[in-house]
């Protein structure tokens, strides 16, 4: 075994402990929503913006917030409004005074974005130029005023919730904003049982404190260990074939796609889930991506990227549906299980 590939394994098995170490002090305060907070923590591991879905009371704040105690990140969450300024978001330029000279000059305020982890919440309750406020600093990790460029903290992500079921003065986001989120989540109720243990746990008097298991450095780290992981070839093409089999008017498009899909996803859906894929196999200890990795993580990458048509609302099949259909239709290589 070279020096090269042995500090690669041992660089994963870093993330692994790590990743063990985050679970254990989420569990502190989270029970249950497994799935949701496995897709979470893939994303932050991979550098990428996860919006949730899901009714209101299911722990989705307590969720992040603790997620970056655990990782020491600072936190920030922001009500999402219909009177929302994208300066409330960005910050903007004051005027100030020297108050020895009496000089006075434009000096720019920090918003709320400029921070690691930010929940915007309910983010469908604002207009769209305030949602367009978020696009350049997910995509560029930055934001401009007034013609200046400012960088965002290291590491940053946005983490957006939707309500599904008040839709009454929102504004729904338009697709090439959804496209700049890695992943979509949907967060549902509890099983009875996890419940129970819920309201035990909130109306004790025992109070769980969340401990820094690692730093924001270490995840930047972390992220650059992802990225270099391998992934063989044919898992790579399986990942295209899969996005691709997803856009209507294709060659060899199936016809499920042709009957209820309007528009599907984009090149992005490829990168990320490849870039997920593989921090799903880091965050496992394997040094290696399996398409097992890519199939669990298309769920989240496709879900928000698939347009379905009048006709699939008139059956009822929505996009998980299609992408259920992808997963088990689009042919996977021999060699990659």
């Amino acid at each position: 075994m070279t020096t090269e590939i042995a500090s690669g394994i041992e660089a994963i098995e870093r993330i692994r402990e790590g990743k063990e170490k985050i679970l254990r002090e989420i569990r502190k305060v989270i029970v249950g929503q497994e799935q949701v907070v496995d897709d979470v923590v893939t994303a932050f591991f991979a550098g990428g913006h996860c919006l949730i879905t899901g009714v209101p009371g299911l722990a989705k704040t307590l969720l992040i917030s603790s997620l970056g105690r655990a990782m020491e990140l600072q936190f920030r969450r922001v009500q999402f409004t219909p009177d929302l300024m994208p300066a409330d978001i960005t910050g903007s330029e004051v005027l100030e005074e020297d108050r020895t000279t009496h000089h006075r000059s434009l000096k720019f305020r920090q918003g709320p974005i400029f921070t690691n982890i930010l929940l915007a919440d309910e983010i469908n309750r604002t207009p769209p130029k305030t949602q367009a406020a978020l696009l350049e600093a997910m995509q560029e990790h930055q934001v401009t005023v007034s013609g200046n460029t400012y960088r965002m903290h290291e590491p940053f992500f946005v983490l957006a919730t939707q309500n599904p079921i008040e839709q009454e003065g929102t504004y729904p986001l338009p697709e090439i904003q959804q496209d700049r989120f890695m992943f979509s989540l949907l967060i549902d109720y509890l099983p009875r049982d996890q419940e129970l243990e819920v309201v035990n746990a909130t109306t004790g008097a025992d109070v769980k404190d969340i401990e820094h298991v690692i730093t924001g450095a270490d995840l930047i780290g972390y992220q650059q260990v992802v990225r270099q992981t391998p992934v063989a070839e044919p898992i790579v093409r399986y990942a295209v074939r899969l996005a691709a089999a997803s856009r209507p008017g294709g060659k060899d498009t199936l016809d499920f796609v042709k009957d209820y899909v309007s528009w599907g996803a984009s090149i992005r859906a490829s990168h990320y889930m490849v870039l997920g894929a593989k921090s799903r196999a880091a965050l496992a200890g394997r040094p290696h991506v399996s398409v097992k990795d890519v199939q669990s993580v298309a769920p989240a990458v496709l879900r928000h990227r698939i347009v379905t048509n009048f006709r699939a609302e008139s059956q009822s099949i929505d996009s998980e549906e299609i992408v259920r259909r992808l997963i088990e239709k689009v042919p996977v290589p021999k060699s990659g299980l």
